[in-house]
Order: structure tokens, then sequence, then C-alpha cells
């Protein structure tokens, strides 16, 4: 799984909130991409919440 975060973040931290192990937010969103498989549902829940969909999961 891959995950992404564009540009159009607005650091709202809703990513953080659902999946910390994942999501870090300072300026922008940030993906540790050690912890995506192993937090795969967190992942997919928090891409969902975004609400301007900066959230890419491929």
């Amino acid at each position: 799984m891959n995950v992404t975060v564009e540009d159009s973040c607005i650091a709202c931290g809703a990513c953080e909130s659902i999946c910390e192990a994942v999501f870090t937010v300072s300026d922008k969103a940030e993906v540790n991409a050690a912890n995506v498989e192993a937090n795969a549902d967190g992942v997919k829940e928090a891409a969902e919440a975004c609400p301007v969909g900066a959230i890419v999961v491929e």
C-alpha cells in the first residue's frame, strides 16, 4: 500500500487523530511509511475522513 499526502492538505489533524502511528501533522500531514501496512484500516479511515481528500491510498 502506498500512501501520499497532496499539497491540498490543510493540516487539520484529522488523520493524525485517527491514525497517529502513520500520520504526523505540522505544516502538512506527513506519512510514516514504515507503519502503513500494520495500520492499513486506520490509514483508509483517515483518508475517508480527510475534509479535502488530500490523502491518496494506492
